[in-house]
């Protein structure tokens, strides 16, 4: 098990950028991929980025070139870095993780509470 924690949403402006902080309870070293998920008002989450435990990277082609993941494995902690904001980025954002269970043979999912993003101006 983990718990997620995010942190770093707020009120931007257009053309501008946050980074989103996701701190794990625990080692995210096995961890088999960290992701960051969006919910708008009226809309399914959707996956925003992840990115695997060998650090390959996979994102929404909304965000492609705008977004970056990253993971510290050192410190637990995993990351979406926002530039070039959008009015159409703005949803609460979720951190999750993926975790295998040997036991029975699938995959956990965890998740963070959720933090606001609002662009605009």
């Amino acid at each position: 098990q983990v718990q997620l924690v995010e942190s770093g949403g707020g009120l931007v402006q257009p053309g501008g950028s946050l980074r989103l902080s996701c701190a794990a309870s625990r080692s995210i070293f096995s961890i088999y991929a960290m992701g960051w998920y969006r919910q708008a008002p009226g809309k399914q989450r959707e996956l925003v980025a992840s990115i695997s435990s060998g650090g390959s990277t996979n994102y929404v082609d909304s965000v492609k070139g705008r977004f970056t993941i990253s993971r510290d494995n050192a410190k637990n902690m995993v990351y979406l870095q926002m530039d070039s904001l959008k009015p159409e980025d703005a949803a609460v954002y979720y951190c999750n993780a993926r975790i295998w269970v040997r036991a029975t043979m699938a995959f956990d999912n965890y998740w963070g509470q959720g933090t606001q993003v609002t662009v605009s101006s």
